[in-house]
């Protein structure tokens, strides 16, 4: 019986052994960073077009909706370009119900999508430049549609580890409604 409890006890710690020393991804070193937030990075890249280390992202809650801004860290006409593109595509995206960007990104339901999609009508997405980037500004009346964009953009800041507003940073004034 030893032998058997030798063997067990050495495939116990060769699993450990394994699980301690497994790469994420595609076996790449992720420095201490949060796995699943450098996961919904590269998605980001791949969906957006851009760097997410190097743009910010804010989520922000406002009275009749809220906003989402991408702006670029450092000055980079090609950057900007792809996220105002890509601003404008979302808004076009949310404006038809489709969501289908933030669970690409995601890889999971976001929060707020469902009810955002069916009351598509009652909401409305401007997009506005920025010097190094774009916001999309989401608004709406109904209080249920403006309760589900809270709801998206907490998640999104969450999942981002982005700030709700901007601390600080320049901003041009928003449209007057």
């Amino acid at each position: 019986m030893p032998s058997r409890a030798y063997q067990l006890l050495g495939a116990l710690a060769l699993a450990a052994m394994t699980a301690c020393t497994s790469r994420p991804g595609r076996g790449t070193d992720t420095g201490g960073r949060d796995t699943s937030f450098a996961a919904v990075q590269s998605r980001g890249r791949e969906v957006m077009g851009v760097d997410q280390y190097t743009s910010t992202h804010v989520f922000e809650d406002l009275p009749d909706g809220g906003r989402i801004v991408l702006d670029r860290d450092t000055s980079d006409a090609a950057g900007v370009a792809t996220i105002r593109r890509h601003m404008r595509d979302v808004a076009a995206d949310f404006r038809a119900g489709d969501f289908t960007k933030p669970f690409q990104v995601h890889a999971r339901a976001v929060p707020g999508t469902d009810v955002m999609a069916a009351r598509r009508d009652a909401i409305t997405y401007d997009v506005v430049d920025r010097p190094r980037g774009a916001e999309v500004r989401i608004h709406s009346t109904d209080s249920a549609a403006v309760a589900a964009i809270h709801a998206f953009l907490a998640f999104q800041r969450s999942d981002h580890h982005a700030a709700g507003h901007e601390h600080g940073r320049d901003m041009p004034p928003m449209p007057p409604r």
